[in-house]
């Protein structure tokens, strides 16, 4: 094997490897907190009995969950401008709309599975409590609020967790926006040093920590919600 392994350039580079990672980190927490309200809002529409509020949100869903996430970002980035006024477009691109459209690339494509991940979470509530909590007065969106999702949520957490942890890398995606993300900043790297397998490397191993953080955090979490329920129980 004729490769030479410089680790040293790690070093050398490590404020393109800092800037990429923190934008990666800002990428995916903006992400995740609206995927996650609008994937409540479409999960929930999909239980409700209204039928159009069934169907508006069965679209939204299958539309955008069968739909390749890299063409979802390049519809955003290139398409969408193009049939905006021109003013509209110009304010966008000063306004660092590479990460935006990423923001709304990644919050739409996520959305759908977590929309799914609460409806299942919402149907594998018996039908009794729903029952139980309307008898007692509880209007049905009462009964999802303080009823249904407190106990669904124990189903939830755990795709939930997947659903971040797969939004975290699939954030390397957005490079292909220009948003100078983790990948990104790798890419940039390689391109300056021709060192592709430390800076990749680097790269890897820094999204392993990021994954397995957020892993650990929703842990915790399930830990803390199941010692709610069993406290509250007794």
């Amino acid at each position: 094997m004729d490769y030479e392994f410089n680790w040293l350039v790690l070093w050398d580079y490590r404020e393109l490897l800092l800037k990429g990672l923190l934008i990666t980190i800002k990428l995916s927490i903006i992400s995740i907190v609206l995927s996650t309200i609008i994937g409540f809002i479409f999960g929930t529409m999909r239980t409700a009995k209204n039928k159009l509020l069934r169907m508006v949100s069965s679209v939204y869903v299958e539309f955008f969950l069968n739909t390749p996430l890299i063409i979802q970002l390049f519809f955003w980035y290139f398409a969408l401008p193009m049939v905006l006024p021109e003013f509209i477009r110009g304010w966008l691109w000063s306004h660092n709309y590479e990460f935006i459209s990423g923001v709304i690339g990644l919050t739409i494509y996520t959305s759908t599975f977590i929309a799914e991940v609460i409806r299942a979470g919402i149907q594998s509530i018996d039908d009794g409590q729903w029952e139980a909590g309307q008898s007692s007065g509880l209007t049905r969106f009462q009964c999802l609020i303080f009823i249904i999702i407190p106990q669904a949520i124990q189903v939830i957490i755990p795709p939930l967790c997947n659903q971040y942890l797969n939004l975290i890398k699939n954030s390397s995606l957005a490079m292909t926006v220009a948003v100078a993300e983790l990948t990104y900043q790798a890419q940039a790297i390689e391109a300056l040093t021709f060192r592709g397998f430390e800076a990749f490397t680097a790269a890897t191993l820094i999204y392993i920590v990021l994954t397995l953080l957020v892993s650990l955090l929703m842990n915790r979490f399930e830990k803390w919600i199941n010692r709610s329920r069993i406290s509250i129980s007794t």
